[in-house]
């Protein structure tokens, strides 16, 4: 969570004691210095908002995130990214998740930005392995990338700043798009678009980002036309939440099995309520198993390590097909984004002249060999 990585007060100050200012009065002396674009004095209230905002409880961290949101624009670039955590620190103890959203996913952006020219740049230098954030020297770094011929430095500059804070914007936008109104407003606007395309640019360099990934592409209120090819069923049904296709496919059997739509061996009552919105309790493990193989409509595999976005958009609707397992699959119960619930709800079984109208239009699994390359 990013509210543990929020610091505590240096030394042995106490956030209760009574000459230290309140959390309010801090904000506003970093308003303050943020506003007069005074480096040294926002140093001196960024330090002191963060030994505060670490005690601070539910109520009052609640009531300040957006207030910390608003200064991320203008905000030195590095203290900026460590803001942004608190933002999402926030976030996650109950401040408005919309509020707080537009400012930190504009950070993240401009991070992934920066950290994409940081991999180019390094690789027109000489290549090998790319700097650790946590142990390296930006400055070294800095003077490696730099263009000797641009007078401000500041590709450079842009790069450097990118890579070293990558990682802290990455967990203040995991805060808030745990949210289903963030990313509702993120993908109507296009923002998650734009985010998940430099995402899978970057691919699988040294920052992790598949988690919050997975979260962009999350699926809420979002239909879904399931067509059963042994049966010659078919059910449209409402994805809320749905972050992993092992989830998906564990939602189904217990929607089309588990209510007497189709035969098969409906899940353990534990697996599904993992699968919705029960934690994971890591002293042991608990086993699912797969009832279905998931198609497209064009044969491909949908793979259970995959997400509901896989599942293309056929006439205006996600369509998705179920043949026979070709061979049985066990895995994990749980859910890959444990912070958000999800569900499936059934809200109508197709008349089955419209079912198979629609199965006639899909073609048959690709070989099993043929799905592996």
């Amino acid at each position: 969570m990013v509210s543990d990585r929020i610091p505590s007060p240096d030394g042995s100050a106490d956030p209760s004691h009574r000459q230290l200012p309140s959390l309010d009065d801090a904000i506003s002396e970093l308003e303050a210095a943020n506003e007069a674009a005074d480096i040294e004095r926002f140093d001196a209230a960024f330090r002191l908002v963060g030994g505060l905002l670490g005690p601070a409880g539910a109520r009052e961290s609640a009531a300040v995130g957006p207030r910390l949101a608003a200064l991320l624009p203008a905000a030195p670039p590095f203290e900026r990214a460590h803001l942004a955590m608190m933002v999402g620190a926030c976030v996650e103890r109950g401040a408005d998740p919309v509020a707080c959203a537009d400012q930190v996913l504009a950070g993240l952006r401009e991070a992934l930005t920066g950290a994409l020219l940081m991999i180019e740049r390094w690789k027109e230098t000489g290549g090998g392995e790319l700097p650790d954030p946590e142990a390296d020297n930006p400055g070294e770094a800095h003077a490696r990338i730099a263009d000797p011929d641009d007078p401000d430095g500041w590709p450079a500059h842009r790069a450097v700043i990118g890579w070293w804070t990558l990682h802290l914007w990455r967990m203040a936008s995991f805060a808030v798009y745990t949210h289903a109104a963030v990313r509702t407003s993120a993908r109507v606007s296009g923002v998650t678009d734009v985010l998940v395309e430099l995402i899978e640019r970057y691919g699988d360099e040294q920052h992790d980002l598949k988690g919050l990934l997975y979260l962009m592409k999350t699926l809420d209120d979002e239909p879904l036309l399931v067509l059963d090819r042994p049966s010659g069923t078919g059910y449209l049904v409402r994805l809320d939440g749905l972050t992993d296709n092992f989830q998906l496919h564990t939602l189904l059997a217990e929607l089309l099995i588990g209510g007497g739509h189709l035969p098969g061996t409906r899940p353990d009552p534990e697996v599904v309520a993992l699968s919705r919105t029960e934690e994971v309790d890591g002293r042991r493990r608990v086993t699912a198993l797969g009832a279905f193989n998931l198609l497209a409509p064009d044969g491909s595999w949908i793979w259970n390590e995959g997400t509901p976005s896989d599942i293309p958009v056929v006439d205006g609707v996600r369509t998705l097909v179920l043949d026979p397992q070709p061979y049985e699959r066990s895995w994990s119960a749980g859910r890959f984004i444990p912070q958000v619930p999800g569900d499936l709800r059934l809200e109508r079984v197709l008349a089955p002249s419209e079912a198979a109208e629609l199965l006639s239009r899909t073609a048959p699994a690709h070989p099993f060999e043929q799905a592996f390359r």
